[in-house]
C-alpha cells in the first residue's frame, strides 16, 4: 500500500513507523526540515519537506498514487483541507484527519465531514481518544492498560507482576489448574523491554507486564489474583481543565456517585471549565500547590488524574498527590523519554497521547474485518479483533490448535454473547469475532487471516 502521512510529529512519526515496518510504501509531508530529517533517517520513509496541504507538496509526495492519506499536523485546518485537496485533485481513496477542536465535533455540525463538503472518510479527535482511556482506567482499577472488544464482552488487561504478587512464579498452566473457573488467557509478557508470547510453562516473573484476556465479570476476581485490587473510586482529582480534563470531569458526572474536583491554573480555563461542568467543584490554583491539593482532598481521593499541558507539571503532581494519601494516580505523558518514569515515581498508571491515538488510526487502516485494535508496549504488540468471514482460513479451526505463525496467538473468540476461550475444545465459525495478539511485524499476517477473498464476492 501506497500512504502520505501529513505531519512529522510525534503522531505522524507512530503512524509512519507502523505502517512502514509492515513493508508499505510511506511518504512523510512536513514543512519543518529537521523533522523530515529525523523521520527519514529514523525509518524507511521517503520525506518531502512542504505545507501538508499544498496541492505541489502533495503532488510531490504521490498523492495521486495513494491509497491512502493521514493528516495529523498540529492544524486542524491544515489537516481538513489536506484531505479536500487529496480527494479533489487526486482522487486519494481514503482519508483520515486529526481534529482537535471540539467545535468542529458538535453534533449539530456533523454533516460537515461528508463527501459533499469536506470529504474526510474518519476523524480523529486525541482529546476524545485519550479522555475515553482514561475512563476505562477509572473504570479497571490496578491495570496500566485496559481494552474492549466484541462490543465490551471480552476485555484485555495490563497488570504489573510484582514480587508479593500471589501469581508471581506461576505458569499458564499453573494458573489454570490453581484457578480453573478463572477463564483467562495469557497473551503477552513484556519483560526487559522485550515482547515475547509465554509458552504454557513459562512462568511470570516480578517486574514483568502481563497482558491478559479476560471476561469482564471475572475482573475484580483477576486483579484480586495478581494482587491488584484496589478501592472502588468515589472520589477523583483532576488536575488540567483543557480538553481532556472537562470531557473526563463531564463523563464523570453523568456516571453519577462520584464527587469530582478538577484544578487549573489558569483563571480563564478555570472559568470556562466551571461554566461547563454541573456537579464538579473548580479549583483555581496550581497543581502542584501541597496545601490546593489538600483543598481538593486529594489525601481522600481513590483516584488523582494529572492532564495539564506539561509532562513534568503531571508527574510532579502526580507524585505531590500520592505523598499527600491518594491512592491511585493517573498521568497524562507524551514524552516517551518519561516511560520508564512510572514504576520509581509509584505512578499507577500513564497515558501516551500518540499511542492512543495512533491505534484508533491504525485500527481504521488495517485490511480485511478487522473491528478492534489496542497498540501495546510502545508499539511492539498488537490486540486485533476481526470478523471470520466463509473465506478465512479461521474458520472450521480448532481454538486450541489453531496453527497460527510464530509471534501470533489466540486471545478469545466471541459467538454472539458466547464467550471461548483456549481449552473450550470448540472450532471457529463463520461471522465469529476472533481476538488475537500479535508482535508488531506479525501484523500483516494476521491481517491476511481476516482479508476478503475474490471468491467471497
Amino acid at each position: 500500500m501506497k500512504a502520505v502521512v501529513c505531519g512529522a510529529g510525534r503522531v505522524g512519526y507512530g503512524i509512519a513507523r507502523a505502517l512502514s515496518r509492515e513493508g508499505n510504501s510511506v511518504t512523510v509531508v512536513d514543512w519543518s526540515p529537521e523533522l523530515i530529517n529525523k523521520i527519514t533517517t529514523d525509518l524507511d520513509v521517503r520525506g518531502v519537506v512542504g505545507h501538508g496541504s499544498h496541492p505541489d507538496a502533495l503532488e510531490r509526495a504521490g498523492a495521486a498514487d495513494a491509497e491512502l492519506l493521514v493528516a495529523v499536523t498540529y492544524s486542524d485546518e491544515t489537516n481538513m483541507i489536506a484531505c479536500q485537496v487529496a480527494h479533489s485533485l487526486f482522487n486519494t481513496p481514503m482519508r483520515i484527519a486529526r481534529v482537535r477542536a471540539q467545535s468542529y465535533l458538535e453534533p449539530a455540525w456533523r454533516d460537515l465531514f461528508t463527501t459533499g463538503h469536506l470529504p474526510i472518510d474518519v476523524v480523529i479527535s486525541p482529546e476524545l481518544e485519550v479522555g475515553r482511556a482514561i475512563l476505562q482506567r477509572v473504570e479497571t482499577p490496578g491495570a496500566f492498560t485496559t481494552a474492549l472488544f466484541a462490543g465490551g464482552r471480552i476485555q484485555l488487561l495490563g497488570l504489573q507482576v510484582d514480587e508479593n504478587s500471589p501469581v508471581a512464579g506461576s505458569s499458564p498452566d499453573q494458573l489454570r489448574e490453581l484457578f480453573p473457573d478463572l477463564r483467562l488467557t495469557l497473551v503477552g509478557i513484556d519483560r526487559d523491554g522485550k515482547m515475547f508470547i509465554p509458552d504454557r510453562s513459562d512462568p511470570l516473573l516480578a517486574g514483568d507486564e502481563a497482558y491478559l484476556v479476560i471476561e469482564p465479570a471475572r475482573l475484580d476476581r483477576v486483579l484480586d489474583i495478581f494482587g491488584r485490587a484496589s478501592q472502588k473510586v468515589r472520589r477523583v482529582v483532576i488536575v488540567g481543565a483543557g480538553n481532556i480534563g472537562v470531557y473526563v470531569a463531564r463523563s464523570l458526572e453523568r456516571l453519577g456517585g462520584l464527587k469530582v474536583r478538577l484544578i487549573e491554573a489558569d483563571k480563564k480555563k478555570a472559568e470556562a471549565a466551571a461554566d461547563q461542568l454541573r456537579k464538579t467543584v473548580v479549583l483555581h490554583g496550581d497543581g502542584l500547590s501541597p496545601g490546593l491539593l489538600r483543598e481538593a482532598a486529594a489525601d481522600r481521593a481513590e483516584l488523582v488524574v494529572c492532564v495539564t499541558n506539561d509532562d513534568k507539571v503531571n508527574l510532579m503532581s502526580a507524585v505531590m498527590a500520592k505523598r499527600e494519601g491518594a491512592a491511585r494516580t493517573i498521568c497524562l505523558v507524551n514524552e516517551q523519554a518519561f516511560a520508564d518514569l512510572r514504576e520509581p515515581l509509584d505512578i499507577d498508571a500513564f497515558i501516551d497521547p500518540r499511542s492512543t491515538t495512533v491505534s484508533t488510526i491504525l485500527q481504521h487502516i488495517r485490511r480485511g474485518r478487522i473491528t478492534g485494535l489496542q497498540s501495546l508496549g510502545g508499539g511492539k504488540a498488537e490486540a486485533l479483533e476481526g470478523v471470520a468471514l466463509a473465506t478465512s482460513p479461521l474458520v472450521g479451526k480448532a481454538i486450541d490448535d489453531m496453527d497460527l505463525p510464530d509471534g501470533v496467538t489466540l486471545g478469545a473468540v466471541v459467538r454472539g454473547d458466547k464467550v471461548l476461550m483456549p481449552g473450550d475444545g470448540e472450532t471457529v465459525r463463520e461471522n465469529d469475532r476472533v481476538l488475537l495478539f500479535a508482535e508488531t511485524a506479525l501484523v500483516t499476517k494476521v491481517e491476511q487471516l481476516f482479508r476478503v477473498s475474490l471468491e467471497y464476492f
